[in-house]
């Protein structure tokens, strides 16, 4: 029996997990398996702040929380807006969330009616799509090809506005591709949305503290002012503070939706996990320059990724301002066949081929909307990077072309 519902039946898992999991799978039956499909830092949260989620169970904050964060956490939170994005929140325009994709998910779940559009630039993260279905939106893809950078041009953002335009959703440093807007990039995107007072900004400031080679990162209420009572601005402490199963998302906005937002989550999960709010306090408030030191090994790791595939035949891979990603493109790989006979006709047989053929997991382009490419990400060893690098030029090196 068939009990998916309609709006079930319009989305799809993620790809991401997808291919995790299949890589999980094979390492689990004997292969020998690098998996560089899944979007999490390989360092450990640090000390103080897992001595600050001990201290907390001790304390006795094991309880029920405020639904959407305790008083602590969100005045840390206006501190961090304010410190590090020249943004003024008070406690009651933030909301805390089990992870930033609940923090989207409530807002979009507040706002969107049927027929309501919302503009993805494209590659995008894959839940974005989904997410907007799943709400009773409409996803409206603007390609956003190698040739711009990966990035929205404000020509293409003009196209692409329409009277049901609710929301843009805005991601810098990028995933999948760790495309960067400079501040000047990002004020021609807030040009053209002061001139449609119907659009809201959603941005996705995930990898803020994951930039490289002196990228400035900003966010569209601290460029543009005049966007502050339309704007979103998401945020989260798992990618900088590696604290991705800690699950603590947040965001500063306009008090009606921030409000909104809690009465979504107060019928579905609730308050987050009482410790792990009192562990992202301790994250936000404490030491912040193991940062940059991280950024710097992040650094690192892209420059060996990007020259190595960059030597690779067939693949094309621009240098990211941040994040832990980089999106080659297979466009020279295409139409070929490799050594075990798989055709590579798309770059989701390039990534299945080379999962099979060579044990490296990546994730194939169509999934983040921008074909023909493939998402690695550098949050591995060095060793490990070498080793998938290898596997890929391996791999490359044995494609053939068709026979007539």
């Amino acid at each position: 029996m068939d009990i998916a519902s309609a709006t079930l039946r319009r989305v799809k898992p993620s790809p991401t997990i997808a291919m995790s999991n299949r890589a999980a799978e094979l390492k689990a039956a004997g292969r020998d398996i690098v998996a560089l499909s899944a979007g999490e830092p390989d360092f450990d949260t640090p000390e103080h702040i897992r001595e600050a989620a001990k201290a907390a169970i001790d304390a006795g904050h094991t309880r029920y929380t405020a639904v959407d964060g305790v008083p602590e956490l969100k005045r840390a939170i206006c501190d961090k807006f304010r410190r590090d994005n020249g943004l003024d929140y008070t406690p009651a325009q933030i909301s805390v969330g089990t992870g930033g994709k609940q923090i989207l998910y409530n807002a979009l779940m507040a706002t969107l009616n049927p027929g309501d559009e919302v503009v993805i630039p494209a590659p995008y993260w894959v839940s974005y799509p989904d997410m907007v279905l799943l709400a009773g939106g409409t996803p409206v893809a603007v390609p956003c090809g190698i040739e711009t950078g990966f990035r929205l041009t404000p020509e293409a953002l003009e196209a692409a506005i329409t009277p049901r335009t609710r929301w843009l959703i805005f991601n810098s440093p990028s995933n999948p591709t760790g495309a960067g807007y400079a501040r000047d990039d990002l004020k021609a995107l807030t040009d053209v949305l002061l001139r449609h007072s119907h659009v809201w900004v959603m941005t996705d400031d995930m990898y803020e503290h994951l930039s490289f080679d002196g990228f400035a990162f900003c966010t569209p209420a601290e460029v543009e002012p005049g966007l502050y009572d339309r704007t979103l601005t998401c945020n989260g402490v798992s990618k900088a503070y590696a604290m991705t199963g800690w699950r603590i998302g947040y965001a500063g906005g306009p008090e009606p939706l921030i409000a909104a937002m809690r009465k979504i989550q107060s019928q579905s999960t609730s308050n987050p996990c009482s410790i792990s709010q009192w562990a992202a306090l301790a994250a936000l408030e404490g030491p912040q320059d193991f940062l940059a030191e991280r950024a710097a090994v992040f650094q690192r790791r892209r420059d060996l990724v990007v020259a190595r595939l960059n030597a690779c035949d067939g693949i094309s891979c621009p240098m990211p301002e941040g994040a832990f990603y980089v999106y080659p493109s297979i466009a020279g790989c295409l139409g070929k066949i490799s050594r075990g006979g798989t055709p590579i006709d798309s770059d989701a047989a390039f990534a299945e081929a080379l999962l099979d053929e060579e044990g490296v997991a990546v994730v194939f382009g169509a999934a983040f909307g921008l074909s023909p490419h493939f998402r690695v990400s550098y949050a591995a060893s060095d060793a490990a990077l070498t080793d998938a690098c290898d596997r890929i030029a391996r791999f490359c090196a044995g494609l053939k072309a068709r026979a007539a």
